[in-house]
C-alpha cells in the first residue's frame, strides 16, 4: 500500500509539520492575549508623555551639586541610585525640565531631585534641597 504525500515524513515534511505548529501556537497565544470583548489597551506612557503628567510617582534621589551650567541649563550631579532609571550611583550631567530649579544652587550644595528620560536626555524634573 502506497502512502499518501501528505503523510511521508520526509525532511521537508518535518519542516512543514514544525511551522504549522509554530503558526497554531502563535494563533493560540494572541487568542489568549486578545480580546476583543476588552477593548483596545490603554496606551502605555512614554517618557514623553512625562512631561505633562505629575511627577508624583518618580522616586526621590539624592546628590551633591559638582556643577551648575546656568546658560546651558544643566547641571552635574554626584548621585546615589535612580530606581527608575536602574541607574547605579555616579556623576553625571543632567539637562533641566525649568532652568529656574536652579535658583541659587551653587557647587557642595547637598540635594533631592526626580529624574526621567524625556526625548532622549536625561532629565530632571524636580529639584529642592535635601532635607
Amino acid at each position: 500500500m502506497k502512502t499518501p504525500n501528505a503523510l511521508k515524513t520526509t525532511k521537508h515534511g518535518y519542516r512543514a509539520t514544525a511551522l504549522l505548529a509554530l503558526l497554531l501556537g502563535s494563533a493560540w497565544a494572541f487568542a489568549q492575549t486578545h480580546n476583543p470583548a476588552q477593548g483596545t489597551p490603554a496606551p502605555v506612557a512614554t517618557t514623553e508623555t512625562i512631561e505633562t503628567a505629575s511627577n508624583g510617582g518618580l522616586p526621590w534621589a539624592e546628590a551633591e551639586v559638582r556643577r551648575v551650567d546656568t546658560a546651558a541649563g544643566k547641571i552635574s550631579l554626584k548621585h546615589g541610585d535612580i530606581k527608575n532609571l536602574d541607574m547605579p550611583p555616579m556623576t553625571m550631567v543632567f539637562q533641566l525640565q525649568d532652568k529656574a530649579l536652579l535658583g541659587n544652587l551653587k557647587a557642595g550644595d547637598r540635594v533631592r531631585f526626580k529624574a526621567d528620560r524625556v526625548n532622549g536626555n536625561y532629565t530632571v524634573l524636580e529639584l529642592e534641597p535635601a532635607p
